[in-house]
């Protein structure tokens, strides 16, 4: 199977995958292959009275993170209980998680940024950064996994006693690439971003998603699997780490439904 990664580069690879996957992650209770009820609402709505979000969301980074934390801080924004979302060289992602769902689902939702990241590019590791992404976690059986990511998130697990899915599809609000891109995430294969709102699209301004959950993953995951896995869990995050910026963005009415 070629050549192996030499140590040190390998234990650093293992390490980031670890970290952008876990973040992702948290623990996903009954294990994979846990069976729940799936009477709506299958999320639990961002609302109430409070500043912090409602559990079971909350908040997840990289492991023994040192680097600030994006805050997530729940307010009233144009007549909507919102969930601001501010990253400051920051890293960090707001996780609800789910017992294994059927894909057969959409995911929608509104939201806004208010400052963007200008200088992010997703292509590069030194951009790897966005002010808003949304983001769903995939039960993705380990053998459909390519052989060389396959082990290294086999070694990634085993830094953690948390699981790790093997694909992620997050949708972001970009400020580059165009509206449709698919791209892979810079460090890892395993999370894969939609581009749904761009440059292009107005600031301080709602915008409404609606996503089949299923199509998505095809259209990112399809080649490695054509059964499509079980949702386990769902995302908010942001990130300005990379590029040592500060972003901010809104989202609301986020729901999983048939």
């Amino acid at each position: 199977m070629g050549r192996a990664l030499p140590r040190v580069a390998a234990r650093l690879t293992v390490r980031r995958v670890a970290g952008l996957v876990l973040a992702v992650a948290a623990l996903l209770p009954g294990g994979a292959h846990a069976q729940v009820a799936t009477a709506l609402p299958l999320l639990t709505p961002l609302a109430g009275p409070g500043e912090q979000p409602p559990a079971p969301w909350r908040v997840v980074g990289l492991p023994r993170q040192k680097k600030p934390f994006t805050r997530f801080v729940m307010v009233d924004l144009d007549g909507k209980r919102a969930l601001r979302v501010e990253a400051i060289e920051s890293y960090g992602n707001l996780v609800h998680n789910l017992g294994t769902l059927p894909t057969s689902l959409h995911l929608a939702w509104s939201w806004r940024v208010e400052q963007p990241i200008a200088d992010a590019d997703l292509r590069k590791k030194d951009g790897d950064d966005t002010a808003l992404k949304v983001c769903v976690l995939f039960d993705l059986a380990l053998d459909k996994v390519p052989f060389l990511e396959r082990q290294l998130l086999r070694l990634a697990r085993t830094q953690t006693a948390e699981p790790l899915p093997a694909a992620t599809v997050c949708y972001v609000w970009d400020t580059r690439l165009p509206v449709g891109t698919l791209i892979d995430n810079a460090f890892t294969r395993r999370m894969r971003y939609i581009v749904l709102q761009s440059g292009s699209a107005p600031l301080h301004t709602w915008q409404r998603e609606r996503r089949d959950v299923a199509a998505d993953f095809a259209l990112a995951f399809g080649a490695e699997s054509a059964q499509l896995p079980p949702i386990v869990g769902v995302a908010v995050g942001a990130d300005a780490d990379n590029t040592h910026a500060h972003g901010i963005g809104h989202v609301a009415d986020l729901v999983l439904e048939p």
